[in-house]
């Protein structure tokens, strides 16, 4: 199959296969389809802002022009030994996976082709096309998740020869996600305030970063934590209304009963309270929220936990499998989660 996982992305464009001429990539994450669009394409070593080496087109544009694609890969190039086609904000265009499926059995001697798409459902059409082909290769972008996070503040920091405080990065992180060029557009206003100065301070981060992703997903969290049941109905409802995806609720949740799925192994293991082993975790609990994570964890033993994990990866598959339902699927996992709490705290 012409793809690669999602982790592996990065490494197949760090060097990208010579042989390959027909580039997919898509995903939620417009911003980070882009940055990864633009690194391919640099890769190629044609210069980008010169017309006759590389045509950019839009995916409505493709669709309407019928063979446009076609004929633009067979055009001989004049000024340059190849040409770069690079297709933009594609969608499930019937139209361009068509074009694309005629390129495909008539290789093009002398263009490489990039396509940027947003999400595409396994079986979409221009997916299905470029994944059963030789010579093509489809790669997946999703959402930033925590060790992307950290490597995007790793790569601005080491550009600008800044360093940043751990309690600063843990704040930052907490506003961080979603798209990646907002992400980078975030980080980059941060670097230009503390310019003159060789590390980022918490106070820093408190000063200028806003929540990129639209809504903090923590006070959705938080309030499932601790059984507040209005409180994550309102916080749900905002993180919709902003538009982010109701997923990223879901897999926060998720990471967030992992971990607290560890802490509480660890505490049943050492005899220790909840207080020394969230003191002691790695990575640490930012400081504001080490309190609820106490209670979680008095409250929870192991198979519970365990049980409420189960129930999110369920979510998770029934999200998956009718995306019309995504909504209401995920508050409905997260709103039991809740009640759950709530109970538990009363006891």
């Amino acid at each position: 199959m012409a793809q690669k996982k999602a982790h592996e992305v990065d490494s197949w464009l760090a060097r990208p296969d010579p042989q390959t001429f027909l580039v997919l990539i898509y995903g939620p994450d417009r911003g980070l389809v882009a940055e990864r669009g633009k690194a391919f394409a640099e890769r190629t070593g044609l210069p980008l802002d010169d017309p006759f080496s590389v045509v950019k087109m839009d995916g409505a544009e493709v669709e309407r022009g019928e063979s446009r694609l076609l004929e633009e890969a067979h055009t001989v190039p004049m000024f340059s030994d190849r040409r770069l086609l690079w297709v933009r904000n594609a969608a499930g265009q019937k139209g361009l996976a068509d074009q694309v499926k005629a390129l495909l059995s008539q290789p093009p001697r002398d263009a490489v082709i990039l396509i940027e798409a947003g999400e595409l459902k396994k079986g979409a059409p221009l997916r299905s096309v470029v994944e059963t082909s030789d010579g093509a290769i489809a790669l997946p972008s999703y959402a930033d998740e925590g060790r992307d996070i950290e490597a995007v503040i790793d790569d601005e920091l080491r550009k600008a020869g800044m360093t940043m405080a751990l309690e600063a990065r843990q704040a930052l992180r907490r506003n961080l996600g979603g798209d990646r060029l907002a992400t980078r557009a975030e980080l980059q206003k941060l670097v230009l305030y503390a310019q003159g100065q060789t590390e980022i301070s918490l106070e820093d981060v408190r000063e200028l970063t806003g929540d990129v992703s639209g809504q903090s997903l923590d006070d959705i969290i938080d309030a499932v934590l601790d059984g507040r049941i209005g409180d994550f109905d309102t916080a749900f409802a905002r993180h919709c209304q902003a538009g982010s995806p109701p997923f990223l609720a879901l897999s926060g949740a998720m990471r967030q009963f992992h971990a607290i799925h560890v802490m509480r192994g660890n505490m049943d293991e050492s005899g220790r309270n909840a207080a020394s082993v969230v003191a002691g975790a790695r990575p640490p609990v930012f400081f504001s929220r080490r309190k609820l994570i106490e209670r979680t964890l008095e409250r929870w033993n192991r198979q519970s936990i365990e049980r409420v994990l189960a129930r999110l990866q369920s979510a998770v598959l029934q999200s998956r499998r009718r995306p019309e339902l995504g909504s209401a699927l995920v508050r409905q996992a997260l709103l039991g989660v809740a009640v759950e709490s709530a109970r538990l705290s009363r006891r």
